[in-house]
Formats: C-alpha cells, structure tokens, sequence
C-alpha cells in the first residue's frame, strides 16, 4: 500500500473510534450523589466462575463455578449517596468435593450510569477436609453495567475471586 493511502485508511480508522469514545464519554456521568438513582430491582442473579485461593481451597481445588443471589432491602445507609443494601447468599464449587456457601450483606456504591462498587462482609459454610465453617469473610467488587439491568461483574477476598455476569431482577 502507498503511503497516502496508508494515511487515507488510518484517518477513516480513527474519526469513528474518536467519535464513538467521545459519545460514550459524554453518556457517562456521576450518579453518586443522586440518592436512588440506580436500576430499581428486588434481586440480583450471578453466574460466576471462582478462582479459590484460601481457606477450604488448595491448590488443586481452587478453580469452579458458582451462583450468587442478592435479595435488596433498601435504598442504603446514607441518604446523601446513591447507595444501596442488600442480603446476599451463594454456592461456590470447585474440584469434586469443595462447596462454599457465603452469606453476606452487600453495600452498593452506584458511582455512575456504567459504573458500580460493593463491600461484602459476612461468613460461609463450607465442605470438604480444610474446614466445615469460615467464621469471616470479605469481598470487594465492581460491576461494568451494559444496560442498567446487565453487568459484568468481579469480586475479590477471602478465600475467593469471582467473575461472573450479573442480572438485576
């Protein structure tokens, strides 16, 4: 290819990539401080993938699968802020004969219309031969909303990371 076509090609590559981030640039923008300001739902459904790295997790039992579900209670603890709470329980798989069962409460931090953070603190059951209860767990997390009822969603702590697609019921 000659140059000045070269240069032709690479300037009708980069308008609508310019255009294209630009508009999503200019869709996006902060809701934190819009108390209830999010997708209304009354549960929230999560296939994941885990990858276990401690606790009843070793080192040839730590990749599985997993669901979480989140029932919401409220509009959050902070009237000032778009948060919310809610009550979430799960079953993580990994191996043949490792189950976790965490049981959290889940605060929300809706930051933007794609844009979401939480904090889970709470505890599991758990089987297998490393132990039968984690009397603490933790887990922070984000979610990248495609739509306002769609979400990528990713959480890391104690004893997991999970990555998994969320939908807000």
């Amino acid at each position: 290819m000659t140059r000045p076509r070269s240069i032709a090609c690479a300037a009708a590559l980069a308008v609508p990539v310019a255009l294209v981030s630009a508009t999503a640039r200019a869709e996006e923008h902060s809701i934190i401080r819009n108390h209830g300001d999010h997708a209304h739902y009354i549960f929230e459904a999560e296939p994941h993938l885990i990858l276990g790295f401690a606790g009843p997790f070793d080192s040839s039992h730590s990749v599985g699968f997993g669901f979480r579900g989140t029932f919401h209670i409220a509009d959050g603890f902070v009237s000032s802020i778009n948060d919310s709470v809610g009550v979430g329980v799960g079953i993580d798989f990994a191996g043949s004969d490792r189950v976790l069962v965490p049981i959290v409460m889940q605060w929300n931090f809706w930051l933007s219309t794609h844009w979401s953070v939480f904090g889970e603190p709470g505890f599991a059951i758990a089987s297998g031969p490393r132990s039968d209860f984690v009397p603490f767990v933790f887990f922070a997390g984000g979610r990248l909303h495609f739509t306002q009822r769609i979400a990528l969603t990713m959480r890391v702590g104690y004893p997991e990371l999970t990555v998994g697609v969320s939908f807000l019921l």
